[in-house]
């Protein structure tokens, strides 16, 4: 079968695409690696989503999402991503469980938090490194812990982390916070948090679970050894793009690059929501992406197909 969209990664952007795909009549597949909603589903709360003035829980939210595309014709596959490549006017992709073909593909593949690098964060994942505060929060009630990181996700995850934590080292590169004021000033104002401006993380360390990290800071050449219990990581973002580089064109740090019509360097290829190089990474952005690439993409089809487009 020749599908007329894949839409690759089942978060709000993809989610958004099918939907809008499906109602265009469009044959459209799903591919995901994971369950539906992407980072989405890590988040306690989310406050900033229109039509939600007292917020609403990250997978709630998914959860609405992915009823309503249920409801529509659209198939969904979990697979792996192995490569991309073309097939006369049509696009295949490789897959885990084989290789499907269609006419147009939408990247909505999303990011995974980037990893610092530093000796003991890969040997302790799981045992008091985590990346992602809502998940593992209520492991830490009581304990001494630390969030490395000090941009918007960081600094919310620290605010959230601060209800089960004991004591919590916010710990940032540089000489102030990037977060947004009205979260710096939940996480400033709560007695239990200690801010390490500066420093960097050189060492996590341990026997079997994490006992301690070593920071050093930058300006001072000072070094600390801290005894904790668990360190959250959130310094920034990869884009999920490996399986197509090389096909359509990316920035230096993997960002697919689009043009407003969320087109790529290649006919067929579109991108939408956080694997897109763009400013602003959020949900309501991601899910204009996704109407957007979903409209281009049918667009491009019936062009394909010879279709009159009213």
């Amino acid at each position: 079968m020749v599908y007329d969209i894949v839409i690759a990664g089942a978060g709000p952007s993809g989610l958004t695409a099918a939907m809008y795909a499906a109602r265009a009549e469009m044959s459209t597949l799903v591919i995901s690696d994971m369950i539906p909603g992407g980072n989405a589903m890590l988040t306690e709360e989310i406050s900033n989503y229109p039509g939600f003035p007292e917020s609403v829980k990250g997978p709630d939210l998914i959860g609405k999402m992915h009823e309503q595309v249920k409801a529509l014709k659209i198939e969904f596959k979990t697979v792996n991503i192995k490569g991309i490549k073309r097939k006369d006017k049509n696009i295949l992709i490789e897959t885990s469980a084989g290789t499907f073909e269609t006419i147009a593909l939408i990247l909505a593949m999303g990011t995974t938090y980037k990893k610092l690098g530093v000796k003991g964060e890969e040997e302790f994942v799981g045992k008091g490194i985590s990346y992602c505060g809502v998940c593992d929060a209520p492991i830490f009630r009581n304990k001494e812990i630390a969030v490395v990181g000090g941009g918007d996700t960081a600094v919310y995850e620290a605010g959230h982390l601060l209800k089960f934590a004991s004591k919590l080292h916010l710990i940032h590169r540089r000489d102030r916070l990037r977060a947004a004021k009205i979260l710096q000033d939940k996480v400033l104002s709560d007695k239990k948090a200690v801010i390490h401006l500066d420093s960097v993380v050189e060492e996590i360390y341990g026997a079997k679970l994490v006992e301690g990290i070593k920071i050093k800071n930058v300006k001072t050449e000072k070094k600390e050894d801290i005894k904790l219990k668990g360190a959250f990581i959130f310094v920034g973002l990869k884009p999920n793009s490996d399986a197509v580089k090389g096909v359509v064109k990316t920035d230096e740090n993997g960002f697919v690059i689009t043009d407003l019509d969320m087109k790529t360097s290649e006919a067929g290829i579109f991108a939408s929501g956080d694997i897109r190089k763009k400013m602003l990474r959020q949900i309501s952005t991601a899910v204009g992406d996704g109407a957007n690439a979903a409209f281009s993409a049918q667009k491009y089809v019936e062009e394909i197909k010879g279709i009159a487009y009213n």
